[in-house]
């Protein structure tokens, strides 16, 4: 490294890890202009890679945010990097840093906004619990996670679910949640004796499905037809009707 490129590294890395400084104060800093700055790094972005440092905070967020309108609007053919760049506030570069390509930037749409995450998590804490506690307590999370963001998840679950072009990581992340978390422990409780014995993608199809239906319908539902029932509560009445459907057959 060359004496002004280490100068302004040693200049900057204080700053870069306490806050957003731009490359006029980075230069400042170390008693450069502008220009040697750009002489010895072609961006602040290059400037980050030598000092192994990410982007500011907020770069990840405001990138997966962007992306997700960008996917609610256009789908994922409409995800590009350039335009979630800009309208994230950051270089192409950056993005191109958080993320390699469109598959891992869908894919963190995708595990941010996407009640898989929460379920699972929940799952990994009570799992230990009979289904007759596990299962409300799950879709109560589903719920929670889903309320009025409905629109922006059928529009993420299509795109998954269809297999679009770069939609690869993100349909990969959701199986392996679904099928090693999820339908593991419907699968554990059906061989111990607690739940009916059926295919466990079926049984879990079977619990997601009224939930996605009643928040798909529930505002037309309450507006139309005075359904005023909490989402709570109908959430509970769903989860007892699962639970009723489920439970095992005498002399089974």
């Amino acid at each position: 490294m060359s004496r002004t490129k280490s100068r302004i590294a040693e200049a900057a890395r204080p700053l870069l890890e306490r806050s957003h400084p731009s490359v006029e104060e980075i230069a400042a800093a170390a008693g450069v202009s502008r220009a040697t700055f750009y002489r010895a790094y072609p961006s602040r972005e290059a400037l980050l890679r030598d000092l192994d440092l990410e982007p500011d905070p907020g770069a990840r967020e405001r990138v997966v945010a962007a992306a997700l309108d960008l996917v609610t609007r256009s789908g994922l053919a409409g995800l590009a990097m350039e335009e979630v760049a800009e309208r994230a506030g950051v270089s192409r570069a950056t993005v191109y840093r958080l993320f390699p390509g469109k598959p891992a930037l869908f894919q963190a749409v995708v595990q941010t906004y996407s009640p898989l995450e929460p379920v699972t998590a929940l799952l990994d804490r009570i799992r230990d619990r009979p289904p007759e506690e596990v299962v409300p307590a799950l879709m109560q999370e589903a719920a929670r996670t889903m309320e009025g963001r409905f629109g922006v998840l059928a529009v993420m679950l299509f795109q998954v679910a269809t297999g679009v072009a770069d939609s690869e990581v993100a349909r990969e992340w959701a199986l392996e949640r679904v099928a090693g978390d999820l339908a593991g422990y419907v699968m554990a409780q059906m061989q111990a004796g607690r739940l009916r014995m059926m295919h466990p993608l079926l049984a879990l199809q079977s619990l997601v499905g009224p939930i996605f239906l009643h928040l798909a319908t529930r505002e037309v539902a309450v507006k139309r037809l005075g359904l005023g029932m909490p989402l709570a509560e109908a959430v509970d009445v769903l989860a007892a009707n699962w639970l009723r459907a489920m439970r095992p057959e005498e002399g089974a």
